[in-house]
């Protein structure tokens, strides 16, 4: 179990770094380009986190989930079963609000980029704040289920 708990633990630290470094890494520096750039940038930035966040994240709400399910009732469970409700929010965010503006985005075409595509990008810019504060907090939870445990 110790060692289901520290994978669970790897994941999540893992998930909630991609997101931090996406949030208040890659994001501030996309909103610094011209816009041809920033759109070009953009493009594959979500080219590799298609295929990188869904690698991390799976994994990371199984294996959560297992741990909750596994360690049962007693010390940590409340804070195990809070960051199984964290990463239930994270998913529903993911997939009404990211994946949805993401398949749309791919499509642009970053010469001829559609009207309002700035309020596009200010739209996933609120969900990205939300989505990656979830994957914060579920790491956050499943580290005081282990210091409580």
């Amino acid at each position: 179990m110790q060692l289901l708990t520290a994978l669970g633990l790897f994941l999540a630290g893992i998930l909630a770094g991609m997101e931090l470094v996406v949030r208040y890494g890659i994001h501030p520096a996309l909103m610094r380009l011209g816009d041809r750039a920033h759109l070009q940038a953009r493009h594959e930035v979500v080219r590799i986190v298609r295929v990188m966040v869904p690698a991390v994240l799976l994994p990371s709400v199984l294996v959560g989930v297992a741990v909750a399910i596994l360690s049962g009732p007693g010390a940590g469970s409340a804070w195990r079963w809070a960051a199984v409700g964290a990463y239930a929010a994270y998913l529903l965010v993911v997939f009404l609000g990211t994946v949805p503006i993401n398949d749309r985005f791919y499509t642009w075409d970053a010469a001829n980029p559609p009207a309002g595509w700035q309020d596009v990008i200010r739209r996933w810019a609120l969900i990205d704040i939300v989505r990656s504060s979830l994957a914060v907090l579920a790491f956050a939870l499943f580290l005081v289920a282990v210091a409580v445990a």
